[in-house]
């Protein structure tokens, strides 16, 4: 592996550092004593590059960083929407499938991710039947979140809503599809995070 820069050394110590109250691009600009903030953008690409930093592209104060950097190709475990336990997760079970993936194209540990292929047209035009779904997993989530989950033993993809303590999960495709309320044994078990189309 590629020794790091010392500059690039000194910006992943000072992202470690403040990860809970993250500094702007100046604020490193100036900690690590450079000439402009381009160099400090450089130097975060390198780390991305390199494995060693991962950033949510609609927020530059969202970011994961990694000791070791992870591989170019990761494989994840894909499951599929089926019939599960009233106890278990539908991530216990065996994977029907190991899917390779650039770890670049995740925004977030891969260790932490997963595949299902969508069935059915309830969340088209977003997701279409064959589609694979990159979920991170994951047991909250925010209104308007796309989840992953169970719910009556079945596993499904979702819009989830929280209202007046009851969850609501929604279709995308409302004109043949009714929201209906979540059942007692209702779980998440991730979040969607991105959509590979199907042909």
């Amino acid at each position: 592996m590629k020794e790091l820069h010392p500059t690039q050394k000194k910006l992943l110590d000072l992202l470690k550092l403040n990860m809970e109250s993250p500094l702007t691009v100046r604020e490193l600009q100036e900690a690590l004593g450079v000439s402009s903030p381009s160099v400090v953008h450089h130097h975060i690409k390198q780390l991305e590059k390199n494995g060693f930093l991962k950033r949510n592209p609609s927020n530059s104060k969202d970011y994961v960083l990694s000791d070791a950097p992870e591989r170019a190709i990761v494989y994840l475990n894909q499951y599929g929407l089926a019939q599960c336990g009233p106890e278990g997760s539908m991530l216990d079970g065996r994977p029907v499938d190991r899917v390779p993936i650039a770890s670049r194209l995740l925004k977030f540990p891969a260790h932490e991710a997963f595949l299902v292929e969508a069935k059915g047209d309830s969340m088209e035009p977003k997701i279409k039947p064959g589609d694979m779904v990159i979920a991170r997993r994951q047991v909250h989530a925010e209104n308007g979140d796309i989840v992953v989950c169970v719910n009556r033993g079945e596993a499904l993809i979702k819009k989830y809503v929280s209202e007046g303590g009851l969850v609501i999960l929604h279709s995308l495709n409302s004109e043949r599809h009714h929201p209906f309320i979540a059942s007692d044994d209702f779980r998440i078990e991730g979040i969607v995070k991105s959509v590979l189309q199907y042909g």
